[in-house]
């Protein structure tokens, strides 16, 4: 990891000033008008007059402004940025794996796109287990039989045919050189891949891309060069997803599977669909949050937990003071007790109008205390008050190595998108020649439902392995709007904690009056139910602060820092009396390498 406590030290805001602040978006610290349009680094304010991307790799977010210099949309620009990503930020951008996007049209309306992996028709419940029902170390993990069918051709080409502006060929052309004509590597990139080593070297396709000639790993300096994958890119650029589903990038990943022992079927490729889906839509102070429903417990959570806050002065109580953030972790433990037996809407049912409903947090409300901690043992998944028995723990495998990827356009139109290989480079398998890293999604799923995975956490029933099914996830790709118009676009990787890094941009943003910068910066909290400690980041909170909270009965737990949340946010006269028309932008300094890109 980087010198990350120095930059989170530096990012917290006084909790004494921002206590008493209006709200108030730009700080004289960040005049919009000291940078140009131009590409803007993580841990600087980006502005822009014509529309914004942010990502986790500055060359994706330069592909994406492009395109909107080019006359292009959010929607083509957001294409162009999910294919950049495959290629230069291999570990996590992918076109082997799937994710989630929420959209606003300029019309106002959003549409939810559901564009995750499926389990192959092969799978079954107990394929991770032995013949004595023990789930097997690794199985789901790592190799083909952890590959879930990909979902991420099918859903960039959906929304492009149904509202972009510009071809297949003029949006993927910006990956398509990339990954031909290669990129030198910065520190950032070399470092990710470094993750990584051994996937390198044990795979017989990837070698020759991924490793220096002599078979030791790439630094930065070096270029990645990748061939195999701008072929690829090439042909679905021509031949649109039917390449992908049915053509020679199939029949590839098929061979390649059944030669590595792994389930995909030809069958499992032509029989994939996306799904368009109504998002979770919430309110919260004015603010309109559209954000991800079922299969997603990740816009419960963070809907829950924005209805049982609408009810608290957070302004009033300050940030991160000990009132406010056990008001917070209060919200947050409900929540995510709440979400535990969610699961895939086509094979479970989903109580999503009761958990965020505003007469149920307010129910919520009553039975929270103000003075001390609950035991998270007391509550019962979807009843207000506490209940005398426990419950399995929250049905969370998904890992941290997510990305998300942000757009804005002048018009308003927006994409906020989260997708995902799982780990890092997914199974740590290559599709054969095809160049693509295949996701390990099937580790999403309940290998044993009641049993705790290595991450020590219980699978619920609701999220067992299905053929077709799709596992459940907390990825909250979200969007905020007020009076019609576009505010901010938001999200982020982090796993379980994904949803209370979304929380913690919004509520910087709408109760403390920071600005996007700071937003994303602030050093975050999360508390997930069971394990019930309070996860801090450095510099979070104060010690007089942690020292109340403690003596209230909570378990202070410092971690490392999480999340890498991208975000964008338009000028609003809700959040500045100073009207300057430009579009702002803040990639997570927590990742090195990635960029906001105004146009």
């Amino acid at each position: 990891m980087r010198a990350f406590p120095l930059f989170l030290a530096a990012a917290l805001i006084s909790s004494t000033t921002l206590a008493n602040a209006a709200p108030q978006v730009l700080s004289s610290a960040h005049d919009p008008l000291a940078f140009g349009p131009d590409h803007v680094s993580a841990g600087v304010l980006a502005s822009g007059r014509h529309g914004m991307v942010v990502s986790a790799q500055h060359l994706a977010s330069d592909a994406g402004a492009k395109i909107l210099a080019q006359g292009g949309n959010a929607v083509d620009a957001a294409v162009a940025v999910g294919y950049a990503l495959a290629v230069v930020y291999p570990a996590a951008g992918n076109i082997g794996g799937g994710g989630f996007m929420t959209l606003r049209l300029k019309s106002g309306q959003t549409v939810f796109i559901d564009f995750r992996e499926h389990a192959p028709g092969a799978a079954t419940a107990t394929m991770y287990q032995d013949a004595s029902g023990k789930v097997i170390p690794g199985l789901s993990t790592e190799g083909w039989k952890a590959v879930a069918v990909p979902g991420t051709v099918a859903g960039l080409d959906s929304i492009l045919q149904k509202w972009g502006h510009l071809s297949r060929a003029k949006v993927m052309a910006p990956a398509i050189a990339l990954a031909r004509d290669g990129f030198i590597l910065n520190q950032g990139d070399a470092d990710l891949l470094h993750t990584s080593t051994r996937y390198f070297q044990k795979d017989l396709y990837a070698r020759a891309f991924y490793l220096r000639p002599d078979g030791t790993p790439l630094q930065a300096g070096d270029r990645l060069v990748q061939k195999d994958l701008a072929n690829s890119l090439e042909l679905v650029a021509k031949e649109g997803p039917k390449a992908f589903y049915e053509g020679p990038i199939a029949k590839e990943i098929v061979r390649a599977s059944t030669e590595g022992g792994g389930l995909l079927q030809l069958a499992d490729f032509t029989a994939y669909h996306i799904r368009h889906l109504e998002p979770i839509r919430c309110t919260y102070r004015g603010y309109t949050i559209d954000t991800a429903p079922p299969p997603s417990g990740g816009g419960v959570a963070l809907c829950e937990i924005l209805n049982i806050l609408s009810g608290y002065d957070m302004h009033a109580l300050g940030l991160h003071t000990a009132p406010s953030v056990q008001r917070e972790v209060e919200a947050m433990r409900h929540a995510y007790s709440d979400r535990r037996d969610l699961g895939d809407p086509d094979f479970v049912h989903n109580p999503v109008e009761h958990l965020i409903d505003p007469a149920y947090a307010y129910q919520i409300r009553q039975g929270i205390p103000t003075d001390r901690a609950l035991s998270s043992s007391t509550l019962r998944a979807g009843e207000p008050l506490p209940a005398p028995e426990a419950q399995a723990a929250p049905d969370t495998q998904e890992k941290h190595e997510t990305t998300q990827f942000s757009v804005l356009d002048h018009d308003g139109m927006a994409v906020s998108a989260t997708y995902t290989l799982n780990g890092w480079f997914g199974a740590g398998v290559m599709g054969g020649h095809t160049g693509i890293w295949m996701n390990d999604e099937m580790d999403d799923f309940s290998s044993k439902p009641g049993a705790p995975n290595m991450f020590g956490i219980v699978g619920s029933e609701a999220n067992a392995i299905a053929p077709g099914k799709t596992p459940l996830s907390s990825m909250s790709p979200s969007i905020v709007s007020r009076d019609g118009k576009t505010v901010m676009v938001i999200g982020s990787p982090g796993g379980s904690r994904i949803p209370t890094i979304t929380l913690s941009v919004i509520l910087g943003v709408i109760d403390y009056g920071l600005d996007i910068r700071q937003a994303v910066d602030l050093p975050r909290i999360h508390e997930q139910w069971e394990p019930s400690a309070v996860e801090l980041e450095p510099g979070a909170l104060s010690d007089e602060t942690m020292q109340t909270l403690k003596t209230e009965g909570y378990a202070l737990s410092p971690h490392r820092p999480w999340g890498v949340a991208e975000g964008i946010l338009a000028d609003h006269p809700s959040l500045s009396a100073a009207k300057t028309g430009l579009i702002y932008g803040a990639a997570d300094p927590r990742h090195m390498g990635g960029a906001a890109v105004g146009e």
